[in-house]
């Protein structure tokens, strides 16, 4: 018997998707940028500049969205990892992703509308949201106002430890992005966590 339970609100879905679509459009220019003049480029140099920056923008300002709705509706708790035993939970939901799941074992830590992430999940979503997202945001803007930039960081252009600060925050968010994508395959069916981001109800 299938149960539905209402986890996700309106505000919640329509800011997931559109700032999966910001981070998409923004990792396909920031990979022409960087590959610029060679065959991995996938979008011109100048367009893919203006795309990425006004992308950015959007990121910026959806990231605000997110910080403000979680103050105001309490949603912030969801990112927060659960004590006590944390590290015996993130191990736990890490061995069935790792075999539980492929044997047929049942979920050991099913989400809830109280508890929506389990211990692995809420570790990694506040270290993404909270620490790499504006990490991103913060250098990112600093390119786009290279004025704000200090002349010199430890001997070298001001601009230089930024740019290599936000292509490795950019490379980490990429990389949550694939895994993101693979784990939302995880649930009771391969459509069950994707279909619960569209309607707001988990079936189980």
């Amino acid at each position: 018997m299938t149960k539905r339970i209402y986890m996700l609100a309106p505000w919640i879905r329509l800011w997931h998707w559109s700032n999966a679509l910001a981070i998409i459009t923004l990792s396909l220019t920031g990979i022409s940028l960087h590959f610029s003049g060679s065959e991995l480029a996938l979008v011109e140099f100048s367009l893919a500049a203006r795309i990425h920056n006004v992308a950015g923008v959007c990121l910026a300002v959806l990231y605000a969205v997110f910080v403000i709705g979680n103050i105001v509706t309490g949603n912030w708790w969801q990112y927060v990892p659960k004590p006590p035993g944390v590290l015996g939970r993130c191990l736990k939901q890490m061995q069935f992703y790792g075999s539980g799941i492929f044997k047929g074992e049942e979920e050991p830590f099913p989400p809830t509308p109280e508890v929506n992430f389990n211990a692995l999940q809420a570790v990694t979503y506040w270290s993404i949201m909270y620490l790499v997202v504006p990490t991103v945001i913060v250098t990112g803007l600093i390119f786009l106002y290279p004025q704000f930039a200090p002349d010199q960081i430890f001997g070298m252009d001001g601009l230089l430890p930024i740019a290599l600060v936000h292509y490795l925050a950019a490379a980490v968010i990429l990389l949550f992005m694939v895994s993101h994508i693979y784990l939302g395959t995880m649930g009771p069916k391969v459509s069950s966590l994707f279909k619960m981001m569209i309607t707001g109800w988990y079936e189980h």
